[in-house]
């Protein structure tokens, strides 16, 4: 089994990828396969979250690329940004994971927090896509990147 013990700086130079939906990115000790199918062991300092276009570095040498997995999740989008800022709001009292972004805001598919933001007056939709909620104001992790990798990976 392959084990990477280092996220290093983005490179286009990578051995191989390995996509992970966001709960399994929040594991500093992961065991799961590479996008090749190979057994693959991540062992990361506590409190690392992986965002996709991280590179990770195995104790050979070897470099893997992060890919974000498509999952469902809820979207909120609006014109109206004051209900967008309550609903962000709400949803961060309850300590979720939220991706903020200029035009929509996502959350991992509840069904109760569905109905809350209903309750607001915004429509959810589900859609699968890649998942990559703020850090928070106290966490750090690596940027999100300015190109696109359009690889799209189902775990």
């Amino acid at each position: 089994m392959l084990l990477y013990t280092k996220r290093v700086d983005h490179t286009h130079d990578y051995n191989n990828t390995i996509t992970l939906k966001y709960d399994l990115r929040k594991k500093a000790r992961l065991k799961t396969k590479s996008d090749d199918g190979d057994e693959v062991g991540i062992m990361l300092p506590r409190g690392i979250v992986l965002r996709g276009g991280d590179c990770l570095k195995s104790e050979g040498g070897l470099i893997a690329m992060i890919i974000a997995a498509s999952e469902e999740v809820s979207l909120i989008s609006n014109d109206n940004k004051l209900l967008l800022a309550k609903a962000c709001y709400h949803l961060g009292n309850r300590h979720i994971p939220l991706q903020i972004e200029d035009d929509f805001i996502a959350y991992q598919k509840d069904h109760v927090l569905d109905e809350m933001v209903l309750s607001l007056g915004l429509k959810v939709t589900h859609v699968m896509r890649a998942f990559e909620p703020e850090s928070g104001a106290y966490h750090t992790y690596s940027t999100k990147h300015a190109h696109d990798h359009a690889i799209e990976h189902s775990h």
